[in-house]
């Protein structure tokens, strides 16, 4: 069994594969009982954001850690797939904007994800 913190590298590791943009991971166990970490992805339509989130999937559930929860936008913006400790949110950059959580959970710790995943 993972840890957390490994599903939210894994996940990032697995957006980075299909060129998820400006992935973050924020560390927001202290903050909420929701997860202990929320990893967000911009992606630059709704067809690639299908790949993102297939992606993800495939590698908890090679991991033993299926999704207890995927939502989506019907339009295509944005998905959520919950992975009990770890969130995944996935947007259009228009989307992603919107929701704004990186000032919504402003308070929580970004974690330095540069050493498994190549720059921009």
């Amino acid at each position: 069994m993972m840890t957390s913190y490994e599903s939210a590298i894994l996940l990032a590791k697995a957006l980075d594969s299909k060129k998820g943009i400006d992935i973050k991971v924020l560390h927001t166990g202290q903050l909420t009982t929701l997860a202990d970490y929320f990893v967000i992805c911009s992606a630059t339509s709704s067809t690639q954001i299908k790949a993102l989130s297939d992606a993800c999937e495939k590698v908890m559930d090679e991991a033993g850690e299926p999704a207890h929860h995927v939502e989506g936008h019907r339009g295509g913006t944005w998905v959520l797939l919950d992975f009990s400790n770890v969130v995944v949110h996935v947007f259009t950059d228009e989307a992603r904007k919107f929701y704004d959580l990186e000032r919504l959970w402003g308070d929580a710790e970004q974690v330095d994800i540069s050493e498994h995943i190549k720059p921009e």
